[in-house]
């Protein structure tokens, strides 16, 4: 990793601010801060040194959102998406910065382009769960079992290689009717787990090193005032406007990555 700018150090900084921003207002917002980072670092190292401060995140989540979670849906998800994590450290095995760079701009364009076709027919919204009850009426039914397995497994190779999971988890969370509180917690507990999980994976493919951490521990500063913003936000925001630019600005990241 060589030696960043300030004017690279500021870039890096807002994308911190936006991760702590996304995990308390608009889950999903950081792939713009992973397509910053990819940009500004070198691609395959990037997914290293975001990794900290999407876990600080979304420890912050978990501490304002804890009681909203709901388990038997995380527990339904677990299993294929350590599957989809394992597949995804194969492929870092063997990736070089060049094909991780193309695979996170692909995967960027590809969420964009999947929130996009879903946004044309929205679900009807519906009650938010109470805890202990299932959100998602079929849920144990072999249709709902293979739909879990198949969000669960994409989400997890996508989360390892570029710490792209968010928009597949907000897709199968929208499916399963889920409304803000709901989607927040079990989003937050979600992705604490889950990328906390990968912390070995990433130090043994050599993402996570003393050079990384120290980046960490001077960006990490940045998420808090995010997370604060976000939460301040989060019953005033315009969603409809916001997910429409973190959509269009995550096609530009993804656009910038593959032609780069």
């Amino acid at each position: 990793m060589d030696t960043i700018t300030l004017w690279q150090f500021a870039i890096l900084a807002a994308a911190s601010a936006l991760v702590g921003f996304s995990k308390t207002a608009v889950s999903g917002a950081n792939t713009v801060s992973l397509a910053v980072f990819a940009a500004v670092l070198p691609a395959r190292e990037s997914t290293g040194v975001l990794l900290p401060i999407l876990i600080a995140g979304d420890l912050i989540a978990v501490l304002v959102y804890r009681r909203h979670a709901h388990w038997p849906t995380l527990l339904r998800l677990f299993p294929a998406v350590a599957g989809g994590v394992v597949a995804g450290a194969v492929f870092m095995l063997w990736a070089d910065d060049e094909a991780v760079r193309t695979s996170i701009g692909a995967i960027l364009l590809l969420m964009a382009g999947v929130t996009l076709w879903r946004r044309r027919t929205p679900p009807e919204p519906e009650p938010e769960p109470e805890p202990g009850t299932e959100p998602e009426a079929g849920a144990a039914s072999r249709g709902g079992r293979i739909k879990a397995r198949s969000y669960g497994v994409l989400g997890g190779f996508t989360t390892m290689v570029a710490n792209a999971g968010g928009p597949v988890m907000s897709l199968y969370l929208l499916s399963a009717g889920f409304r803000k509180l709901g989607f927040l917690g079990t989003s937050a507990w979600f992705f604490l787990i889950v990328n906390t999980s990968k912390v070995p994976f990433s130090v043994g493919l050599g993402l996570i090193d003393l050079r990384s951490l120290l980046l960490d521990a001077a960006l990490v500063l940045f998420v808090v005032p995010g997370a604060w913003l976000g939460r301040r936000c989060v019953d005033r925001i315009n969603q409809r406007l916001f997910d429409q630019l973190v959509i269009w600005a995550t096609v530009l990241g993804g656009l910038q990555l593959l032609l780069r």
